[in-house]
């Protein structure tokens, strides 16, 4: 590896002479310089781009080393249509100076050429940042949850929870619909669900009024990829990934589109062995338990999604999506605890040994009939109708042997198993409207949605491999949630420098959780919730010059608590770990406020304060009634306050030749409750993230990037405390066969440095813990796309043209 390195290293400095070289000047229509914009140039015959670069401040641009050949040149800019130079003829040798160019006050067109380009890695928008996952070497081989560890201002913890700017809550929601799972739940799909499918993960972090409310930290959106080419197109693509355990899968997509419609389609094959390892040393009511547990899961399944757009009219398109996905687990997990005094901690006492035997699935089907109008005068309305299911099934056989302190002889065995499926359907139906007024947008809408979750929870003990249901510790848990949604929008601008955005949600929320016990005695009443919350955003952009602006933006939202922390039963992974809902948790309500500043179009910075009143989070404390075992609970913090910064800088080292993505992101976390009788969480933390990404075009088409990321210490839940962690990765990619096949050669966590460390300290218990997974690995991806590839013309944004950029 430090090899390859070396030589990757070496490489990334080598140029090739320079041939034949294009020069020119960008201004606007008023005859100013246009510095820092995108000049493209691409192939006459087959369009393929050819070279890349950017304007310096005084507006001029010089690409070089061009074979003889035809050519046609773009330039883009950030609020200017583009400009093409057509029948750009080069021999060899040539410089060829084209002068002065001038950007258009219209939008030019380019009918006659398909137009493939490379997108950055990191796009900063006015409402979101977006990460572009395909193109990029260094997501080869990954699953989400690794994508969103590099992600930009995103945090991953130890239990796969999900942080944006330092704040929890985060919704995701896959191509525009939110997925119904969280826990354990959401990390097993996202786990299953491979970069290759992926075109780019899109991070909200204060949604207007038109997205539901639900999400403190904001949306975390992924957008699968979606063909938009004339013609029968597809691509194929296969990766293999090995580590001390291997995973591969494979994945084909194809379209057909033509003037009247467009059917698009995509299956894939996963297969998946991954292992976490994780070790606690627990202290509480005068014992000391030194715990071990090794997890490994592998899975299987497959995956698919077919649609069709009908383009009955210039202005009117009706389409629908089909999509399902089949997981198939086992999981095996080791767990082991050495009970002993505090004072003599050497001494052991006991063994309790735990290996876990688990066969899970996950079986989901979506379904989605969409509506869209648009006309010139920028009116549109979408209308949208979803179902979904969810089933997910889990059976496990838990042994539970106490042995002596030499493991010679049983104490006790207690021998357990579980049959807890899930059942979850939603229902939607959503209408969005958008019209002009003056200068400004207005937006109208309104959403409905039910859920109905159906948990079922039977745990026997098993007595001479007979399987006697314990009426004391099962139960049934049917949780059902309805939200009525309506809001109002509007954005106009004040002058030539000033932007307002405004915006208000309102939804009612009607929510009833039936627990049924198995035994009569335990019986609970229903957990019932029925509030009307009104949710409230606002936003001014302010015009500083030409290329800089400032952004100052305040939205409220809500995190409600799911079936996951509501079900008041325990789960164990052994008799002396185990966790349990809180059917008496409250929503969350957060405060959000953000001023983002941009500078030349290209640098992004922004710092943001928010306030949550009666935080949910995840608790480690001792048991009420066992003083050897240890719970995980849910509870609400008093308040959670974060205040957090990020930027985004892109720029060349060599241009064309050596370019880098740096971002930065910083959060001070102070949460604060009290709970009585000494249960107190006063917690004060300062994080960082620093994250690079280099990328080196290399002679022979060869292209390389080097990542990787240094996480400061942290704060996960509410009272654990982790250590710095760190990682580098690198890859190398080459096409062949008119850039149809692309081999990318990727290697991940490099020092195999990724893990986590960390202690909390809560309520009598203070337990420190370390773990890591299995990330230290090396992936092989080929990918192969066939048809035509002629896409549609490029046109201005109106009437139906608009519609290419909606993905289903």
């Amino acid at each position: 590896m430090k090899g390859f390195l070396t030589l990757f290293l070496i490489l990334s400095f080598f140029f090739t002479r320079a041939q034949s070289s294009i020069k020119g000047t960008l201004k606007d229509n008023n005859g100013e310089a246009v510095s820092f914009a995108n000049v493209a140039l691409y192939n006459s015959s087959d369009s393929n781009m050819v070279k890349v670069g950017t304007t310096n401040d005084s507006g001029a641009f010089h690409i070089e080393s061009i074979t003889a050949g035809n050519y046609f040149l773009k330039a883009t800019f950030v609020g200017l249509p583009d400009l093409v130079q057509t029948n750009l003829e080069l021999k060899g040798n040539e410089t060829k100076i084209l002068g002065l160019l001038t950007f258009g006050a219209q939008a030019e067109e380019l009918a006659a050429f398909t137009v493939i380009e490379e997108r950055v890695m990191v796009e900063v928008k006015p409402d979101r940042t977006i990460f572009n996952v395909e193109g990029t070497i260094n997501s080869t081989g990954s699953d989400v949850i690794s994508l969103l560890r590099k992600a930009p201002a995103v945090t991953v913890d130890n239990q796969d929870n999900i942080n944006v700017l330092g704040r929890s809550g985060v919704k995701v929601y896959i191509d525009g619909k939110v997925l119904p799972l969280s826990g354990d739940d959401l990390s097993n799909y996202l786990k299953n669900l491979s970069a290759d499918q992926i075109d780019r993960i899109e991070i909200i972090t204060n949604p207007g009024a038109k997205y539901e409310a639900e999400g403190n930290a904001g949306i975390i959106d992924i957008r699968l990829k979606k063909d938009k080419s004339i013609g029968a197109n597809g691509s194929i693509s296969g990766t293999y990934t090995q580590g001390e355990l291997s995973r591969y899968n494979i994945n084909g997509s194809g379209n057909y589109r033509n003037k009247k419609m467009n059917v698009f389609g995509a299956l894939g094959y996963n297969v998946s062995d991954n292992f976490h390892n994780i070790q606690f040393q627990n202290r509480q009511s005068g014992l000391f338990m030194n715990e071990i547990n090794d997890t490994q899961n592998n899975r299987d399944g497959y995956n698919f999604r077919i649609g069709t757009d009908f383009f009955i009219h210039k202005n009117h398109t009706v389409g629908f999506v089909v999509g399902g996905r089949n997981i198939n687990g086992e999981e095996i997990s080791f767990n082991k605890i050495a009970i002993s005094k505090q004072q003599t901690i050497t001494t052991i006492d006991s063994i309790l040994v735990a290996e876990n035997r688990g066969d899970n699935s996950q079986v989901q089907g979506t379904y989605n009939i969409n509506y869209r109008f648009i006309n010139k005068k920028g009116q549109s309305l979408d209308i949208d109708l979803d179902y979904g299911t969810y089933k997910n099934k889990n059976e496990r056989y838990q042994p539970n042997i106490y042995y002596d302190s030499a493991e010679d002889s049983i104490l006790t065995k207690i021998i357990s198993s579980f049959d807890t499926p899930i059942d979850i359907d939603i229902y939607t139906v959503k209408l969005d409207h958008e019209r002009t007024i003056g200068k400004g947008k207005l937006g109208i809408g309104t959403k409905y949605s039910r859920v109905e979750t159906n948990n079922t929870f039977k745990v026997f003990d098993v007595v001479d491999d007979v399987s006697i249901i314990n009426n004391s510790l099962s139960n049934l848990f049917d949780y059902e949630e309805n939200v009525y949604a309506g809001y109002v929008s509007l954005s106009h601008p004040l002058g030539k420098k000033f932007n307002v955005i405004g915006g208000i949600r309102a939804e009612q929320a009607i929510a009833t959780g039936n627990l049924t016990s198995f035994s009569p005695n335990l019986q609970e009443p229903p957990v019932d919730l029925e509030y009307l919350s009104w949710f409230p955003n606002a936003g001014i952009t302010y015009k500083v010059s030409k290329k800089n602006s400032l952004a100052l933006n305040y939205g409220r939202r809500i995190n409600r608590p799911d079936y996951n922390v509501l079900n008041p039963f325990r789960t164990q992974l052994s008799e002396l770990s185990t966790a349990k809902g809180n059917p008496f948790l409250k929503p969350e309500i957060v405060n959000n406020i953000e001023l983002g500043y941009t500078l030349a179009y290209k640098y992004n910075f922004k710092i943001a304060y928010s306030r949550t009143n009666d935080k949910i989070t995840r608790l480690i404390g001792p048991d009420d009634t066992d003083p050897r075992a240890g719970f995980i609970s849910w509870d609400n913090l008093a308040t959670e306050e974060v205040i957090s910064a990020n930027a985004s800088l892109p720029f060349d080292i060599i241009k064309k030749k050596w370019s880098v993505f740096i971002n930065l992101s910083a959060s001070y976390i102070d949460n604060q409750a009290d709970y009585g009788n000494g249960a107190v969480v006063d917690i004060q933390n300062f994080s960082y993230t620093i994250f690079q990404q280099h990328t080196f075009n290399l002679p022979k088409g060869f292209k390389a990037e080097i990542s990787g990321y240094y996480s400061g210490p942290g704060v996960w839940g509410g009272v654990f405390k982790y250590d710095a962690n760190w990682s580098v990765g690198a890859g190398i990619s080459k096409e062949f066969f008119k850039k149809k096949l692309k081999v990318r050669i990727n290697a991940n966590n490099i020092f195999n440095q990724i893990g986590w460390k960390g202690f909390s300290e809560f309520n009598g218990l203070r337990s420190t813990g370390s773990g890591y997974w299995d990330s230290h690995n090396i992936s092989l991806s080929l990918s192969y796309n066939f048809g035509n590839q002629k896409l549609r013309s490029r046109k201005r944004k109106t009437g139906i043209e608009a519609e290419s950029n909606r993905v289903k």
